[in-house]
């Protein structure tokens, strides 16, 4: 007796780092480890910023960028997805723990790693599921709107640390009334201080490189040094608060940060604390797939790779669960360091591993040195850094090609600034839906006719086509489901409701993949309607999968005309009213 095959798992699917680590060599080390010292330099100063606008103590930047960075190299596909915190998630990690009304930093510690456990086990289980298609129910208008409006908010909410005055507030109003109010106790130190750091890092971002590459340093150099900036910044305004005592002039800095490997903890499992972030860890995970995902397939796409948005999905799960356990918040992949990473020339996940080595030893080395540091420079750092994703382009982008997108980036922009993130997301969400249930419950229904002298069916309000007084062929350009089969019921019987002499309607269904109940059952009614005012009904070239859907009701058998195998079988067999009334004429 033969044994069935047993199965086997293809654990590579589940463990990218099975690929890779095939070939890895030293030359490919040598890449990795350059560049992991570049996104190293940039991410010090990046992770201490992002936890102070997540409203938490600055050392959790750190921990959040060291256990997730090497379960994406062990998890993720990507070659140069760097993970760690990000603006858009941090300050979304900040209105989800601000809702919760806690005061006690363990408390608020607490409540951010049982966030980000939560988001990693949501995306564990779509990645399981496969649910990788989940990236493509936000649209491309809309995400651009939310960050758009997400690094504003941003960027405002940290002029407070500009100005050193208490501010508070989730929306763009809120939070210019509360800076407004408070103006009248600015620190002029502090002001001073954060303007020159600002102004310092735009010039670094712009100038900077040219002008070293202009005195002849290499173009690698020239870049480390440019990523260095924000390092620089920090490095000096903090010896300058540490020189000249400016923490009794009231100028606020970072304080005591722990030295020490991230500490092992768990989240908390309390079902009210779970209900109370469970909306805000959805919406975390899908805008951090999101904006990971569209990082992760431009970057692959210029090295002709491709990555697995539902492996990718798992790799994000498992950085955050990451996260959770080491002391961390939510985190996903940055636009700008992934960039960096890339351009750094890294040519595998392991540069995120060695780049967590590098964290590791700022975590266990260089936390003293942090006292001192102002916190308006670390506001500076992230203005800078957040209002390159400000891009109101897309306005005008929009409102030059499509009314509805326009309508769609507007909403979410302007929900995003008045009402908040979580609002403005999932306003983003629910209008990306609806836009497409009102694209695609209107569908483009054109009515075509033969192009002489070829077998080709055209608009026949675009091109110069022959029609027939008693033929009506509609081409249908869309899948039919419940929300447009009314539509295209409507559509037709306003058509042959005329003077003409109309005795035969053909639906060209080449562009319709799919015919769900409802919409079988409106052509069902469309056929009897058709038949008590002496009309025939004909479908012309369905699909396969189409025609064995529709052949499992009585609807083939009832439709009063014929299904033909192309449209131009239906023009021959139809065309001479006499001819039609022969079926012999037909092609089935």
């Amino acid at each position: 007796m033969t044994r069935p095959p047993v199965p086997t798992v293809d654990f590579r699917r589940y463990f990218p780092i099975l690929t890779w680590a095939r070939t890895y060599d030293r030359d490919t080390a040598s890449a990795d480890i350059l560049a992991a010292v570049i996104v190293t330099i940039m991410l010090i100063p990046q992770s201490l910023a992002y936890a102070l606008l997540a409203g938490l103590p600055a050392e959790m930047g750190l921990y959040a960028s060291i256990l997730p960075l090497v379960a994406y190299a062990v998890f993720g596909t990507s070659r140069a997805l760097a993970v760690g915190p990000v603006a858009v998630i941090s300050l979304m990690t900040a209105a989800a723990i601000g809702n919760l009304g806690l005061s006690d930093p363990a408390q608020i510690a607490l409540a951010a790693g049982t966030l980000a456990f939560m988001s990693g086990a949501m995306l564990l289980a779509f990645g399981l599921l496969r649910l990788g298609a989940l990236a493509n129910f936000l649209s491309h208008p809309v995400i651009a709107g939310f960050i758009t409006a997400s690094g504003l908010l941003i960027a405002t909410s940290q002029l407070k640390h500009i100005f050193g005055v208490e501010a508070h507030g989730h929306t763009l109003i809120e939070i210019l009334g509360s800076l407004f109010a408070h103006l009248d106790q600015a620190n002029a130190i502090t002001l001073w201080m954060g303007m020159v750091t600002t102004g310092f890092l735009f010039w670094v971002r712009k100038g900077l490189k040219p002008m070293l590459l202009a005195q002849g340093l290499g173009p690698r150099l020239a870049d480390v040094l440019t990523k260095a900036g924000p390092v620089a910044a920090v490095i000096a305004t903090t010896l300058l608060a540490w020189g000249l005592d400016l923490n009794a002039e009231g100028v606020a800095i970072v304080g005591e940060v722990p030295m020490g490997l991230p500490p092992l903890t768990l989240p908390s499992f309390s079902p009210t604390l779970w209900s109370q972030l469970f909306l805000s860890a959805l919406l975390i995970s899908i805008i951090g797939f999101v904006e990971s995902v569209s990082v992760a397939q431009t970057l692959a796409a210029k090295k002709r790779q491709r990555i697995e948005p539902d492996q990718e999905l798992i790799g994000l799960g498992a950085s955050n669960v990451a996260a959770a356990v080491s002391g961390g918040y939510p985190v996903t992949g940055g636009f700008a360091r992934s960039v960096v990473n890339f351009d750094a020339g890294a040519e595998t996940p392991a540069a995120g591993a060695f780049t967590a080595i590098g964290i590791l030893l700022a975590a266990l080395l260089l936390t003293p040195l942090l006292y001192f540091l102002p916190k308006a420079t670390l506001a500076a750092t992230i203005i800078v850094a957040v209002l390159s994703l400000v891009d109101f382009s897309i306005l005008k982008k929009a409102w030059g090609y499509s009314s509805v997108d326009f309508i769609a980036v507007a909403a979410t922009i302007a929900l995003t600034l008045g009402f908040g993130v979580e609002t403005g997301v999932s306003a983003g969400v629910l209008i990306s839906i609806a836009l497409h249930l009102y694209k695609t419950s209107r569908p483009h229904v054109a009515e075509v006719g033969l192009v002489p002298g070829t077998q080709h069916f055209r608009n026949i309000l675009r091109h110069k086509v022959e029609t027939r007084p008693h033929l009506v062929t509609l081409r249908v350009d869309e899948s039919l489901y419940f929300a447009n089969a009314r539509f295209l019921e409507d559509y037709v019987l306003n058509r042959v409701t005329c003077d003409e002499p109309i005795r035969h309607v053909v639906l060209m269904f080449a562009a319709v993949n799919e015919v769900d109940m409802s919409a079988l059952e409106t052509l069902e009614e469309l056929n009897r309607r058709l038949r008590e005012m002496g009309i025939s009904l004909h479908l012309s070239e369905v699909k396969g999968p189409v025609m064995d859907r529709l052949k499992r009701s009585h609807f083939p058998d009832d439709l009063t005309g014929r299904v033909f195998l192309a449209q131009y079988d239906a023009w021959a067999a139809l065309c001479d009213d006499r001819q039609a009334e022969d079926p012999s004429v037909a092609a089935q």
